[in-house]
């Protein structure tokens, strides 16, 4: 079923929502409880639960990706635009850009739209009336995503706890990510990770400059980006290595820095799952280094091979080697664990043949 369809219930339907009902009053062609009242910021909310992302993005043209879709990311298409929609349909993100946000935003980025009348294209979907243009009560209401002031990205990275051995992150990071205790250590000393809420883990982005610029976020039940960050470059390994390995995420920089023995000369950079302006700049000033060689290690799926093709229209330009190094799974971080699966299995199955013969230094001892 269409995300439109499914609004159908919720068409005109809610508190201060809907056509005037039988015995209420109307004046000047509006109901009295609409026409007192400007739009405040539960009606926003209300609009925001009701109207998922998928809906605005159908209504444009844009459909679901099946083969490239999870239950809590959903990704749409059209043409060659990408659009993730995740926090159960309330969030989503442009992999290829800095751009996310909620529904209205949505709407904004879609069509280059006022606020006001992104609420009003929202509103449209569910027949929610709007009893005049918000343009004119823009003094009454403020986007809710922007009336938090957000502390520096610098100041919020500084403040949260590093990793230890056993902490929540290191936790997730080593039993359920299966990155060798090395290799997180590693990333440790170089302050690259902090615990982030729920035994999340953030990964640093740094600028040219070494400056924080945000961080990716990971977890068993979370994924995103620093709210207010911006993403550069995840950079792990010697700062003025040749060997530049781009990968789509922190985690499968470190992945693929375990899978090659944390190869030497090498630097594992993530992309943070995006392509914004400020990374094309950061890699474009790497590659331009004498020497250099480009490895796009990007992930083995369609917008793998988009990124993987810009990084070799860069090194065309740079006039530095380019390899295509792609993980044997979706991405590097499944290759590991797929191989440190498998290393279990063998080791358990050699164990197995060891002991089927028996112990024979454990059988009793003859009582006499």
């Amino acid at each position: 079923m269409s995300a439109i369809r499914a609004l159908a219930p919720f068409a005109l339907r809610g508190k201060g929502i809907g056509p005037v009902q039988c015995g209420e009053r109307q004046e000047n062609g509006r109901a009295d409880h609409r026409s007192e009242e400007t739009m405040g910021r539960q009606e926003l909310e209300n609009l925001r639960d009701q109207v998922p992302c998928a809906a605005v993005l159908e209504q444009v043209g844009f459909a679901v990706d099946p083969n490239e879709s999870t239950q809590r990311a959903i990704k749409y298409r059209r043409a060659r635009e990408i659009v993730i929609v995740i926090h159960e349909g309330r969030g989503w993100f442009d992999p290829l850009s800095d751009a996310k946000g909620d529904v209205f935003g949505l709407a904004e980025y879609l069509d280059g739209l006022s606020f006001s009348n992104a609420v009003e294209r929202v509103a449209e979907l569910i027949g929610y009336p709007i009893a005049q243009p918000l343009s004119r009560r823009a003094g009454h209401i403020r986007p809710v995503r922007n009336e938090i002031l957000v502390t520096s990205v610098q100041t919020r990275w500084s403040e949260r706890r590093r990793l230890w051995h056993g902490s929540a992150a290191w936790r997730y990071l080593r039993s359920e990510r299966h990155l060798p205790d090395a290799i997180i250590r590693a990333a440790m000393h170089a302050e690259l990770l902090r615990e982030g809420p729920y035994g999340s883990v953030w990964a640093v982005h740094l600028d040219d400059d070494g400056a924080v610029s945000g961080w990716e976020e990971r977890g068993p039940i979370w994924r995103g980006f620093a709210t207010g960050g911006s993403k550069v470059l995840f950079r792990f390994g010697a700062e003025d290595a040749l060997r530049l390995c781009v990968t789509e995420a922190a985690i499968d920089a470190m992945s693929l820095a375990a899978f090659e023995g944390f190869r030497e000369g090498s630097l594992y950079l993530s992309t943070g799952g995006g392509w914004s302006p400020t990374t094309d700049t950061a890699i474009r000033r790497l590659a331009s280094r004498p020497g250099a060689q480009l490895i796009a290690a990007t992930d083995a799926n369609s917008q793998g091979e988009t990124f993987a093709s810009r990084l070799r229209d860069i090194a065309d330009v740079a006039g530095c080697d380019w390899l295509r190094l792609k993980p044997p799974e979706e991405d590097w971080n499944d290759a590991l664990r797929a191989r440190e699966t498998e290393r279990r299995e063998r080791k358990m199955k050699r164990a197995g043949e060891g002991n089927r013969g028996g112990l024979p230094h454990a059988r009793r001892a003859h009582q006499g």
